[in-house]
């Protein structure tokens, strides 16, 4: 049988994207929000920055408090933050290759990484770690 039609417009990958990466549209306003498989983690992704929430166990104080988002810019340059995404229309992700706004996104069982395909600066997240690079 034929495959199924893209339920949305698709937008290509980047050219960096690693081939089989399954590509994520963005919103009108030029953003993706995605959830973890584990529901513990969110995420939104525009085409300058990553941005994520969680319970993180071993993250910074911010203003006497455990910082519970952390976000990284595709120059490198992260911020830890105090926040709340709201109600935002996340996608859950499974333990796949995806790629969104120049953004590749690897989810596994450990956590997810997620990787600027032009100048590779990112970081990796879970709950009880984060590694920038």
């Amino acid at each position: 049988p034929a495959p199924a039609p893209p339920v949305s417009p698709a937008v290509p990958p980047g050219p960096n994207a690693p081939a089989g990466a399954i590509p994520l549209p963005p919103d009108q306003n030029g953003y993706v929000f995605i959830e973890t498989k584990s529901g513990v983690t969110r995420c939104q992704i525009n085409k300058d920055t990553v941005g994520c929430e969680a319970p993180f166990t071993n993250s910074p104080l911010q203003d006497g408090e455990h910082a519970n988002g952390v976000s990284i810019n595709s120059g490198g340059g992260v911020q830890w933050v105090l926040g709340n995404l709201g109600a935002i229309p996340t996608v859950q992700i499974d333990y796949k290759t995806y790629n969104a706004l120049g953004w590749t996104i690897i989810a596994s069982t450990d956590g997810t990484r997620f990787t600027n395909d032009k100048t590779r600066h990112g970081m990796f997240v879970s709950v009880e770690k984060v590694n920038t690079f």
